[in-house]
């Protein structure tokens, strides 16, 4: 049986578990995944100075043939910041640190996904499926009123209780990206930053209809292009440029599709 995850939950130093997932600091050694029976045991020798985004391409390498799920993924991402930096809110707030100076500087792999979406956006944002939540803190260090959401509780509080330790100011919501309990026209420009292709084809329709009925001035959707779902991240289907030219048709709103590290569909409301 899964329990509820608590990012913030009191741990050990050097080490965090939860469910079937220990996670432990190690005094030497690459990022190593054993599996005893069911359960699973991640070691790693891993500083302060190496949380930050970047650890999702060093885990997914990591991997390798591993029948790994996207749980398992989350909960070894969660377990090598928090087993890393003694202290809860002390952990995550290096974490979102780095992340966040890696992305801005242009040195992450996500970098130029961030500085195209930070480009296009107008106004006020509503991002939906902000996961932790880098890109409205990025707004929000430029100064843009930003709504931050997720279906997933733990990860707003995550970022409520980061972004004051960071000097940011943002809102969060936790909801569906289908169904956002706001009014029409809420916010000038509605994200959806690497999010339908989480969700199946039906309600990535969904998501983008609420996002027209959302934004004011225009909706930025952008996916990545991937030959294979990449399921430990939870993709459940892959786009090209046809796919998102047919999804800008079907809402008969204005629309453009290119090309910028993945694909992009910018909706005019």
């Amino acid at each position: 049986m899964t329990t509820t995850l608590d990012s913030l939950a009191p741990c050990p130093p050097g080490r965090w578990t939860h469910d079937h997932v220990t996670v432990e600091r190690v005094p030497s050694g690459p990022i190593e995944l054993v599996r005893d029976g069911d359960r699973l045991h991640v070691r790693h020798s891993l500083g302060p100075e190496s949380l930050s985004e970047r650890l999702v391409a060093e885990v997914t390498a990591s991997i390798g043939d591993a029948d790994f799920g996207q749980t398992e993924f989350e909960l070894t991402m969660v377990g090598l910041v928090r087993s890393t930096v003694p202290g809860a809110l002390e952990s995550w707030t290096t974490y979102y640190r780095n992340s966040l100076d890696e992305l801005q500087g242009g040195t992450a792999d996500f970098a130029p996904i961030h500085d195209k979406a930070a480009e296009l956006v107008r106004g006020s944002v509503l991002d939906l499926g902000s996961c932790f939540g880098f890109l409205p803190l990025r707004l929000a260090r430029a100064g843009v009123p930003v709504t931050a959401t997720d279906i997933l509780p733990g990860t707003m509080t995550l970022l409520d209780a980061v972004a004051p330790t960071l000097g940011l100011e943002l809102d969060t919501l936790v909801c569906d990206a289908a169904h956002v309990p706001v009014p029409d026209d809420h916010a000038d420009t509605v994200t959806a930053v690497h999010l339908l292709e989480h969700v199946d084809p039906a309600t990535g329709a969904a998501v983008v209809s609420e996002a027209l009925r959302i934004a004011r001035r225009r909706v930025v959707v952008a996916v990545p292009y991937e030959d294979v779902a990449t399921a430990c991240h939870g993709h459940v289907r892959t786009f090209d440029a046809d796919a998102l030219h047919a999804l800008g048709a079907s809402t008969g709103h204005p629309f453009e599709v290119f090309d910028h590290h993945g694909g992009w569909l910018v909706l005019e409301a």
